[in-house]
């Protein structure tokens, strides 16, 4: 792993109790890459910037996010109170929600509805489309 400042690797060291010590070696590294990576940020890009595209066990950082067990939602809370603590120390926070419809499908997906598309709807035009609200 890289040398990181400290303060960076404060935060990302936040993010270690979601993982099993083997896991958050690649979680890590992960998430750094996340960060270094200009464009798309999918795992094969993220490791690619980390210099770790030649790696023997290169299928073993693709299973942390699909088969260690850890919970995005636990790492959603800690990101969110890690955003407010930094930028909006002191205050209220305002939130807004975005109803863009995921067009996802499959067998494994429960809650697929049909929805009115807000984002290519309109006042006069009524659209409805297949996906997760």
């Amino acid at each position: 792993m890289p040398h990181l400042p400290a303060r960076f690797a404060g935060i990302i060291l936040s993010f270690a109790p979601l993982f099993v010590h083997r896991s958050w070696r690649h979680a890590q590294a992960l998430l750094i890459g996340a960060i270094l990576c200009p464009g798309r940020r999918t795992v094969a890009s993220v490791l690619r910037i980390m210099g770790r595209a030649r790696d023997r066990h290169f299928v073993n950082t693709h299973r942390v996010l699909s088969r260690t067990a850890w919970s995005p939602h636990a790492g959603a809370h800690m990101l969110l109170r890690l955003l407010v603590e930094a930028f909006v120390p002191h205050g209220p926070v305002v939130l807004a929600l975005d109803d863009t419809i995921e067009r996802r499908w499959g067998r494994r997906i429960q809650a697929r509805g049909i929805y009115r598309d807000p984002v290519r709807s309109s006042g006069a035009h009524f659209v409805k489309t297949s996906g997760l609200r």
